[in-house]
């Protein structure tokens, strides 16, 4: 299950409110709605969760949760690689390949040192010289 069908389903659960009728009162399908709440599809599109948002009665805070829980959401990632360092790419390929057997525990340390950590920034690029072309005469 993602965070957003976690969410989801948290929020249709106390309102009382079956799959199927949510399904129906947002114009999808049931299957669709339980796919979302699986994780089995991708996040949703932003017209969908606005119409999930207006459903509910979400604003501001609840609302934006609610889209950045999308934004974190999606079941298949992609990672390119290119322009990282040897260390970073072993890394990325430990991190698919042992992701799914790590303990809660070891996972929120891991978020934590990522949250801590200081993002690299990269050195600022010099200012484009401008020009201008002239007006012939």
């Amino acid at each position: 299950m993602t965070p957003f069908g976690e969410k989801l389903r948290q929020l249709r659960e106390a309102r009382g409110v079956t799959q199927r009728e949510m399904a129906a009162a947002l114009e999808i399908s049931a299957a669709y709605l339980s796919a979302l709440e699986h994780g089995r599809r991708g996040a949703p599109s932003a017209g969908l969760i606005h119409q999930i948002c207006q459903y509910f009665g979400l604003i501001w805070d609840d609302a934006d949760e609610l889209t950045a829980l999308a934004k974190f959401s999606r079941p298949r990632l992609k990672l390119n690689a290119s322009g990282l360092t040897p260390a970073q790419t072993v890394l990325a390929n430990r991190l698919a390949r042992e992701l799914r057997h790590l303990d809660i525990q070891t996972v929120e340390k891991m978020q934590a040192l990522l949250d801590a950590a200081r993002p690299v920034t990269p050195p600022a690029r010099p200012p484009r010289a401008r020009t201008r072309a002239k007006a012939a005469g």
